[in-house]
This record gives C-alpha cells, structure tokens and sequence, in this order.
C-alpha cells in the first residue's frame, strides 16, 4: 500500500450550505490521488453536514476516514487529525473553502524545497463577490496577510489554519493544538510554537476562496467578529501581548483599513476598496463588544 504524502484535515461544523463544494474542489486537485488522504472530523453539527459527507465516501477517489463528535471545539478536532494522519504533512480545508485545481500540488512542492518552513499557507483570491460586503470581506482577509512572514514584524500575524500545510512532525514536536481554544485563536497558538522551535511560517501563490463567495451580511459580519472578540479573551490569557489591544480600538482599525485600501487601489484600481475603513471600525466594535462579554464571563460568580 502506498503511503500518503499529505492528508487532507477537514473540520467542520454546520457547514451543509458550503461542504460539497469543499469536497469536489478536493477530488479535482491535479495532486496524485494515492498520494492523498481524507479526514474529515464534525465536531456536532446540527444540520446535513454529516449526512451530506457520508454519502460523498464512496464517490471519493482518496483514501477517506470521518469522525463525529459533540461539540469539543477546534483544538480538539484538528487533534484527532493529527493523531490520525499518515502523511507527512497535513492540508488544512475548511468547509466552506473551495481550493484551486493545483492547490494541494503547489503546497506540497513548497514544503518540500523549503525543510525550514513549518507551516505555509495559500493566499485568498481577490474576486469580487455576490455583494459589496462579500468582497471587502475577502479584499480586507487578502491584504491582512500581504506581510513577509518570516521577518520579525510579522510575530503578530496569524496566517490562519483553513488553506495552510504544516509538517506532521513539527506539530507533534510542539505538542499539538490547545484544546483549550474551542472557537478561535487555535491556529495562531501553534503558528506561535512553531516559530518558538525554530521554524518559518511563509505563503504560497496558489488560491482558495471561501465563505464570502456566497455573500455577506452585516448581521454575519458582526456574529463573527464578536465571536473572535469572545474567544481571544482565552487566547490572551496564554499569550499575553500578542494581540495588541490598541489595534482593536475603532479609530485605529479605521486608519489601519486606510492604509490597506491603498495598497489594495494599487493592485486592483477598485475605488470600492476606500470603503474599507468603514468596514474594519465596525469589524473591531464587535471585537471589543464580544471581548468586553467574555472577560465580564470569566469574573461571573460561581
């Protein structure tokens, strides 16, 4: 039997609307099949996320496992992938991602020349989506990681798990994820190890989109920023000083969306993008509003 070179890690929960696409973006990778594994690991869904991915098995021509469980968060589910994987290096697909066709092969080779990298991630495509939100969503998440990862300024950017390739063995040597961190915060708490055991993180030229692509909501927008407010409350806890609590503040994040517009204006020639500081004020009230929730929940009396 021929060992697998990269296994595919998809962790999902509540994903129905998005996880087919996910699924057929990964058999249409031009990377040798044989070479690949599945896992797919849900973590308690409550909708078809499950039943919609037991009956993809039998059509996938990759050597494919799944897991259910309750909800016991990130950390937890990206381990049981760890423990799980036989391949050298894992492919992290979130659910409602879909990978270009050359995905998986560029990430791979990547990993392979460059033995002092530990984790590499994709880069978020700028398309325009089904609506304004939609796109200055994904145009804001594009330009957050335009950075050289590996100089020092970078040590407060997180590349994010969903579209990275980590080497199995540079996981394990830091311990795995936290399962401590159930919401967000899991991926940057090992990119931080990582870079700890003296590894670099870097980016591939090679696409992804993900939730955007279907359009956006503010009322969504807002449900997501505050989660990362409540979750980075534990995060903090743990790594204190990574996240600079200044750059949450609203007139920051307006200025810092300014200054990502011009960069983006520069690429592009969108004029749409100066809406963009907008966006970053409104993101960051969330943040602090589901901040502020989580650290009033901590000092709740028992």
């Amino acid at each position: 039997m021929i060992k697998p070179k990269v296994t595919v890690g998809v962790c999902v929960r509540n994903c129905e609307d998005f996880i087919e696409e996910a699924i057929h973006s990964i058999m249409n990778q031009d990377f040798p099949h044989e070479l690949m594994e599945l896992i797919f690991v849900d973590d308690g869904s409550e909708d078809n996320t499950l039943s919609i991915i037991k009956a993809y098995i039998s059509k996938i021509e990759i050597s494919t496992r799944f897991f259910h469980t309750s909800w016991k968060g990130l950390g937890h589910a990206r381990n049981m992938v760890l423990a799980s994987a036989k391949g050298n290096f894992i492919l992290w697909v979130d659910g409602d991602m879909i990978l270009s066709k050359n995905f998986v092969r560029k990430l791979v080779d990547f990993m392979d020349n460059h033995s002092d990298t530990g984790i590499a991630k994709g880069k978020q495509a700028l398309e325009c989506g089904p609506n304004l939100l939609a796109t200055l969503e994904t145009f804001a998440r594009a330009s957050s990681r335009m950075v050289d990862y590996e100089s020092k300024k970078s040590r407060l950017k997180s590349l994010g798990t969903g579209g990275s390739i980590c080497r199995v063995e540079v996981l394990k040597e830091v311990g795995g994820f936290d399962e401590c961190l159930k919401g967000y915060g899991e991926d940057f708490d090992i990119e931080i190890r990582v870079r700890n055991a003296g590894y670099s993180l870097n980016t591939v030229n090679s696409s992804f989109l993900d939730y955007e692509r279907r359009g956006l909501t503010w009322k969504n927008l807002w449900r997501r920023y505050w989660l990362r407010g409540y979750y980075s409350h534990y995060f903090l806890h743990k790594n204190r000083g990574m996240i600079k609590y200044y750059g949450a503040l609203p007139p920051v994040a307006f200025l810092l969306g300014f200054l990502h517009a011009h960069k983006l204006f520069k690429l592009t020639y969108q004029r749409f993008v100066f809406l963009l500081p907008f966006q970053y004020g409104l993101k960051m009230v969330a943040w602090c509003v589901g901040f502020a929730k989580s650290h009033c929940d901590s000092y709740e009396p028992r």
